[in-house]
């Protein structure tokens, strides 16, 4: 089975950008070889662009708040676990307050910093970040792993309350999915909303069927067409198989 998610709103969008940045950090960071820390630099330069909008943390904060306050209701709740349920609420708690303590626009730490970005101005030119375009850049690329490790995570913690925020927004709304199968017949499938508009949906189904899913959504209807993933056509096309599939609609 593959799995694809599609975010509906602009938040969850910012949200699962944010993921999927933080991942490839840790990836590259965790690894030894100059160019894997190269690579983590420029998904530093990354982040600091994609959540340089002035009122993320706000949204952050906001939206813990709100879902501490949901949370908190359910409290001396039969049905609901309640080591786990604290657990949570210590979580947004102690990620608020590192959110609270960040000052300054986001990343500021690093546009503040002249070499790194010298760095990241090189790196928007073709090979820019030669030996010879930066030879400061060049000489700390040969210091040993251990120490460009950790420059790197020097360089990163002031951003991660942005990731764990982000974690424990996407766990939650993750886990709030109801999911249901459907058949969409040569390829199509709509659905009514009713009006209600959801934060995140995930499509599921079988890999082997060749297909890539698109999605258009919004609170009156969802459509799904799945097009055939050949790759090398100039133009693609919806699928003539009936495609099984599962559908999960995720909203706090």
């Amino acid at each position: 089975m593959i799995s694809f998610e599609f975010p509906v709103t602009e938040r969850t969008r910012i949200l699962l950008r944010l993921e999927c940045l933080y991942a490839r950090l840790a990836h590259f960071v965790s690894k030894d070889q100059a160019y894997d820390h190269h690579a983590a630099l420029l998904v530093l330069f990354e982040l600091m662009e994609t959540a340089s909008r002035a009122d993320l943390k706000a949204d952050l904060l906001q939206e813990l708040e709100r879902q501490k306050q949901i949370l908190e209701a359910l409290r001396d709740n039969p049905n609901v676990a309640e080591d786990t349920l604290e657990g949570i609420l210590d979580d947004i708690e102690r990620t608020s307050s590192h959110l609270l303590a960040i000052t300054g626009k986001f990343g500021h730490h690093l546009r503040e910093n002249e070499w790194l970005m010298a760095i990241k101005q090189r790196a928007g030119i073709p090979g820019g970040t030669c030996q010879f375009d930066l030879p400061s850049y060049y000489l700390w690329q040969q210091m040993p792993a251990e120490k460009r490790r950790q420059d790197l995570e020097r360089w990163a913690a002031p951003l991660m309350p942005t990731a764990e925020a982000g974690r424990i927004l996407l766990k939650l709304l993750r886990d709030s999915g109801k999911t249901h199968h459907y058949m969409a017949k040569h390829g199509a499938f709509q659905q009514m909303s009713g009006g209600t508009l959801v934060q995140l949906i995930r499509v599921n189904y079988d890999e082997s069927l060749g297909v890539l899913p698109e999605l258009s959504a919004n609170k009156y209807a969802l459509n799904i067409r799945f097009i055939s993933a050949v790759t090398g056509e100039s133009r693609a096309r919806q699928t003539d198989l009936d495609v099984e599939f599962s559908l999960t609609n995720c909203k706090f």
